[in-house]
């Protein structure tokens, strides 16, 4: 039942993408689409094939990149949020600023950063990364601590735990779920921000930059190569840290 279940859960999108690349190419044919409003998924493919030692390293440097503010992000919201739950003012202190976090446009960060950290660096991409990340870890984490019964801390009080038992052996775990389904969230936003950060200077490599480049050298076919690129990069990011999910699911289910 369970291998069925994940066969119609894996065959049914692929199913959906076959169909719709299909009716994507013969309407570009049927119409004699011009590439540069929107090449055939024909096309896209052999410039991806053509192109793809450059799109490969257009990806790593997108994807550390990406990487590096997952990490950076995902430790500061776990740690801020672990602070927050401990000291309630804190948590009230922080909800401002968590809220502007969540509204603040790329666009207005990446030149922020690249002016405080040089454009020649690669430091900005990470930090824009690493904002997007910030919130969604820093709300799921505070709210899987939250989701404690009141009966379990009344035991843990019972036994005089200190904060840092307690922490350990009842909150943490418990946050585990929250924590890994905010992974997921923050690990696409990654993704995505790091590239759309590429769009405003910096370092001349990431597939943002060759997007741009390409398209505006009139290469659209190429360009969309390179979105094709960012495209799976994201579904790299997406299917690890959903793998890491499912596999903490099923170890937790089975202990």
């Amino acid at each position: 039942m369970r291998t069925a279940a994940t066969a119609r859960t894996v065959l049914a999108p692929v199913a959906l993408a076959v169909v719709v690349l299909a009716l994507w190419q013969a309407w570009v044919v049927a119409f004699e689409i011009k590439p540069f409003l929107v090449p055939s998924p024909a096309g896209i493919a052999e410039a991806f094939t053509t192109s793809f030692s450059s799109i490969l390293d257009a990806s790593l440097a997108t994807g550390l990149n990406a990487l590096i503010g997952l990490a950076l992000g995902a430790v500061a919201g776990m740690a801020l949020a672990l602070f927050a739950n401990a000291l309630r003012f804190l948590d009230r202190m922080l909800v401002p600023l968590v809220a502007a976090l969540a509204v603040v446009p790329i666009v207005a960060l990446a030149p922020v950063f690249y002016a405080m950290f040089g454009a020649a660096a690669e430091t900005g991409r990470q930090l824009v990364a690493a904002v997007a990340v910030f919130v969604p870890m820093y709300l799921n984490t505070l709210n899987g601590l939250r989701q404690v019964e009141p009966v379990h801390r009344d035991l843990m009080r019972a036994y005089a735990a200190t904060a840092e038992q307690a922490n350990r052996v009842l909150l943490i775990p418990g946050a585990v779920p929250y924590v890994l389904n905010g992974l997921k969230i923050g690990s696409s936003l990654a993704v995505i921000s790091a590239l759309i950060a590429e769009y405003f200077g910096g370092p001349t490599k990431g597939l943002g930059i060759a997007i741009t480049s390409s398209a505006a050298g009139s290469n659209y076919t190429g360009a969309w190569a390179y979105v094709l690129g960012a495209v799976l990069l994201g579904a790299l990011f997406y299917g690890v840290t959903a793998g890491i999910e499912a596999w903490s699911a099923r170890r937790r289910g089975g202990s």
